[in-house]
């Protein structure tokens, strides 16, 4: 698979098939991804890779708190800024309504609406749940950073074969992942990601995603 392959092939994976991921093959991808770029070469990147007893250990504490709804969520950042508006508001409704269609979900049935939303807090259901975290000092350009390098890992799962899912949405539960794993009390953990082989016929895996028109993101000047 070429670069031009696996970016195109690339997408969220929302449901996986009940298959392991071999540990060799993990560390050789987060191997090949130590080359992403950084500023200064910081690296800023850390990751808790979970899986087995202890992955459940978590899936367990935050199904716990689940019920709770919004009285429970604690995330140390912003997930998406308060004032986001026009096409970046609309891109991420537009997401959203696409993903329930596909699971027949209407906009009115909103316990299954938050019953598919906790499938997030059981990282749907992938094997491998990794989990990212960097020192509190850090500024943007270095979680610019972690998104290069999160990208590259992504990729490169892609060219193995591997399908993953970004999760923010791990970081309104930041104390149930501190209680679980050995994350420094001087870090901010940022998102999970799960990692695993997607189930190609489950139809949230198949819904169409569009991206903006290249004329609204690029400007071009002095071709």
């Amino acid at each position: 698979m070429n670069v031009s392959e696996a970016v195109a092939s690339r997408r969220s994976v929302r449901e996986f098939l009940d298959k392991p991921v071999d540990k060799a093959l993990l560390e050789r991808i987060l191997q090949k991804a130590q080359n992403a770029p950084s500023g200064g070469n910081t690296q800023p990147w850390n990751a808790v890779m979970a899986t087995g007893e202890p992955l459940k250990k978590l899936l367990a504490a935050v199904a716990e708190v689940v019920p709770q709804g919004p009285a429970a969520h604690k995330p140390e950042y912003n997930i998406y800024p308060p004032e986001l508006d026009g096409r970046y508001k609309d891109s991420r409704f537009g997401v959203g309504e696409a993903m329930y269609a596909a699971l027949d979900i209407p906009r009115d049935n909103k316990m299954a609406r938050l019953m598919w939303f906790a499938r997030n807090f059981r990282a749907f259901d992938a094997p491998i749940l990794m989990l990212v975290h960097t020192p509190r000092y850090m500024g943007p350009p270095q979680w610019s950073d972690i998104g290069m390098w999160l990208q590259t890992v992504m990729l490169l799962l892609r060219e193995e074969g591997l399908d993953s899912c970004a999760q923010e949405a791990w970081a309104i539960y930041t104390p149930q992942i501190r209680q679980c794993f050995p994350i420094p009390d001087d870090h901010i953990f940022f998102c999970g990601m799960a990692i695993g082989y997607r189930d190609p016929d489950a139809p949230v895996n198949n819904f169409p995603v569009p991206r903006a028109p290249l004329e609204e993101a690029i400007s071009w000047e002095g071709f």
